[in-house]
């Protein structure tokens, strides 16, 4: 295991075109407990704390871009009064902890389907930005940087240095009891109550009428042919 620790944007982009196969750490709340069972053992890990870059975001009036490694306290605490829905999206996303040292780009990179921010960008029609040394930089849709389970749309050796303009939206926040829970509601740090399966098959129904109840949606699927 060759540990990789770039300073900067430029050495991160350098490294992951040298070693494709070389898995980005950040808050390392997905990975390193992968690593801690077993289930993964990357011969590269590269180590993104450094990259001073990653923790930069920029305001603005109708929307707001905060960096990878920017994490959900900071979010949180510094963006309420941008856009309120990334700070919103942020606040309830498991622990304390997890809060501190995960953010927006390893949640999106990870591509887990019980990723907590990913309903909130789907509603606000974000953008993820990926940077290669070969390619450069491009947009991809929020909507479209899945292509599965744990897999997305970066290619094998793009990064997420920006994670994505979030515009302006109206945010209702509503307190529902879960029936489920055994005081009512969900604390924090409990597993995550949204996931983005439910987002997409709504907008779905919303853009066709059709009432989906699995996942993945195929194309034979929304034309009524299976």
């Amino acid at each position: 295991m060759d540990f990789l620790r770039p300073a900067s944007r430029e050495e991160a982009l350098a490294a992951k075109a040298e070693h494709p196969t070389a898995v980005p750490i950040a808050g390392g709340t997905d990975v390193m407990v992968e690593i801690d069972f077993g289930h993964r053992r990357p011969e590269y890990p590269l180590d993104l704390n450094c990259v001073g870059e990653l923790y930069e975001w920029e305001p603005g009036g109708q929307s707001v871009r905060p960096c990878a490694r920017v994490p959900y306290r900071a979010i949180t605490r510094s963006l309420r009064a941008e856009p309120p829905g990334p700070a919103l999206a942020s606040h309830p996303v498991a622990s304390p902890r997890i809060r501190d040292r995960g953010g927006f780009g390893g949640n999106l990179g990870t591509a887990s389907p019980a990723g907590d921010v990913h309903p909130a960008l789907l509603a606000a029609g974000a953008e993820v930005e990926v940077a290669s040394a070969a390619r450069g930089t491009r947009l991809i849709p929020v909507d479209a940087s899945r292509t599965g389970v744990e897999r997305n749309a970066r290619g094998p050796d793009p990064l997420i240095p920006t994670i994505l303009d979030t515009p302006a939206m109206p945010v209702d926040v509503l307190e529902l009891a879960d029936e489920h829970a055994p005081y009512g509601v969900r604390g924090a740090g409990e597993a995550p109550t949204l996931s983005s399966a439910p987002a997409v098959l709504a907008a779905i129904r919303d853009a066709t009428g059709l009432q989906l109840d699995r996942t993945p949606v195929r194309p034979e699927h929304r034309t009524g042919t299976v």
